[in-house]
């Protein structure tokens, strides 16, 4: 009887799959042996989900629908970065040009 202790996993062999088995090569898996990964999307969806749960107790919403709440909410947030990025300018430039005002007045 073999003890717990001793067994250790890497000091198995590893013994590959007969040809024609279906657990040859799983689903989604690489020759490394390493599950493929899917490119990830960023979305809002969980967070529209969650807003229409607050606002109406029976949510439901199409996924043509998500997809253009999606679209809106992305669009929203650029122009608000955008406007952001105007006034930082802004702002920085008015900064220095006030620092120089005073520096040339002493």
């Amino acid at each position: 009887m073999i003890e717990k202790e001793s067994l250790h996993l890497h000091s198995l062999p590893i013994v590959a799959p007969k040809k024609g088995s279906k657990k040859a090569v799983s689903k989604g898996a690489t020759k490394s042996g390493k599950k493929k990964r899917r490119p990830r999307r960023e979305s809002y969806a969980i967070y529209v989900y969650k807003v229409l749960m607050q606002v109406h107790p029976d949510p439901r919403i199409s996924s043509k629908a998500m997809e253009i709440m999606n679209s809106f909410v992305s669009d929203i947030f650029e122009c608000i970065a955008d406007e952001a990025s105007r006034l930082a300018h802004y702002t920085v430039s008015e900064g220095t040009k006030a620092v120089t005002k005073y520096t040339s007045s002493k």
